[in-house]
C-alpha cells in the first residue's frame, strides 16, 4: 500500500494567532499550524508576538515542515494585507487561511467596560473581516481556497462574557454570509466551535494549573464524553475543513466540544441524561 498522501500537501496556509499564550497544555493556533503542516501544507505563523510564533515555527521546521512567520496586528487593515502577500512572497499563493485570533473577558452587558467590549470584538471578529478581505482575492483569482474560522460554542449559549459571546456568535454569521457571498468563486468557508478545551489560555483565565484532577473534573462537568478537550482537537478537525475532503462543506459551524452542544446545561449540572418516556 503506498503512503498516505497529507490533507493538505501542496498548499499554503496561513494561520493568525499561531503563537501560544505563556504556561502549560497546546494552543489552538499553534495546533491548527503544527497539524497543517504535518499534513503538507507550507505555513505562514501570523501573530502580534513574533516570538511566540518563532517558536511554533521551530515546532514545525524541527518535524520537517516549512513555515514563516509574520509578526503584525491583525486588526489593522494594512498589517493583514501586509501579511497575505507575505505569504505569497514566502511560498507563491495562498490556498487556506485559518482565522484564530480570540480574547474573551469576563461581564455581563452591564458590568463590561466599553474599552473591554471593544477590545475583545476587535481582537475576536474584525481581524477575521480583515484577514478574510485580504485572503479572499488571491482565492477568488485562482478559483479555489478554503477558510476556517475558530469560532466557540459562546456564540450559542450563554457563559457571562457578554463580549465575547457577540464576537462568536458573529464569527458564525461572518462564516455563513462568506460562504455565500464566494462559493462561486470556488472558497469554501467554514467554522471550528470549541467546547471547554484546555489550552493555556484557558489556564491563564481562571487562574488555575492543569493539574490531572481538574482536567478530569473539568471534563466530566462540561461534555458528554468525560474526556478533556484540547488545542489538539481543534487542530484535526480545521484542518479537515480545510483539506480536499471537505470539498463539498461550506457553511458549517462544527462544534468540537464533547457533545456539550447536544444537552441541556441544566441536564450536564444534573449529570443527567435524556431518556425516552415510559411508553
Amino acid at each position: 500500500m503506498s503512503e498516505r498522501r497529507g490533507r493538505v500537501e501542496g498548499k499554503v496556509a496561513i494561520v493568525t494567532g499561531a503563537g501560544s499564550t505563556p504556561g502549560p497544555g497546546m494552543a489552538t493556533g499553534r495546533a491548527c499550524a503544527i497539524v497543517l503542516a504535518r499534513e503538507g501544507a507550507q505555513v505562514l505563523l501570523a501573530d502580534v508576538d513574533g516570538a511566540r510564533a518563532e517558536e511554533t515555527r521551530e515546532i514545525i521546521e524541527g518535524e520537517g515542515g516549512q513555515a514563516a512567520v509574520f509578526a503584525g496586528d491583525m486588526t489593522k487593515a494594512a498589517d493583514c494585507a501586509a501579511m497575505v502577500a507575505a505569504a505569497v512572497d514566502a511560498f507563491g499563493t495562498l490556498d487556506i487561511l485559518v482565522n484564530n485570533i480570540g480574547v474573551s473577558i469576563a461581564g455581563n452587558v452591564v458590568d463590561t467596560d466599553e474599552a473591554d467590549w471593544d477590545r475583545v470584538l476587535d481582537l475576536s471578529l474584525k481581524t477575521m473581516f480583515l484577514a478574510s478581505k485580504n485572503a479572499v482575492p488571491v482565492m477568488a483569482a485562482k478559483g479555489a481556497g478554503a477558510i476556517v474560522n475558530i469560532g466557540s460554542i459562546a456564540g450559542s449559549r450563554g457563559g457571562n462574557y457578554v463580549g465575547y459571546a457577540a464576537a462568536k456568535g458573529g464569527v458564525n454569521a461572518l462564516t455563513v454570509d462568506m460562504a455565500f457571498s464566494h462559493g462561486r468563486q470556488g472558497i469554501r468557508v467554514n467554522a471550528v466551535a470549541p467546547g471547554h478545551i484546555t489550552t493555556p489560555l484557558l489556564f491563564s483565565v481562571l487562574g488555575v494549573t492543569p493539574e490531572a484532577d481538574y482536567r478530569q473534573r473539568l471534563a466530566a462537568a462540561a461534555n458528554l464524553l468525560g474526556t478533556a478537550g484540547d488545542g489538539w482537537d481543534v487542530g484535526w478537525a480545521a484542518t479537515f475543513l480545510a483539506s480536499d475532503e471537505a470539498r463539498w462543506i461550506t457553511g458549517a459551524i462544527l462544534p468540537v466540544d464533547g457533545g456539550v452542544m447536544a444537552v441541556t446545561p441544566l441536564m450536564m449540572a444534573a449529570g443527567l441524561r435524556a431518556e425516552p418516556p415510559p411508553a
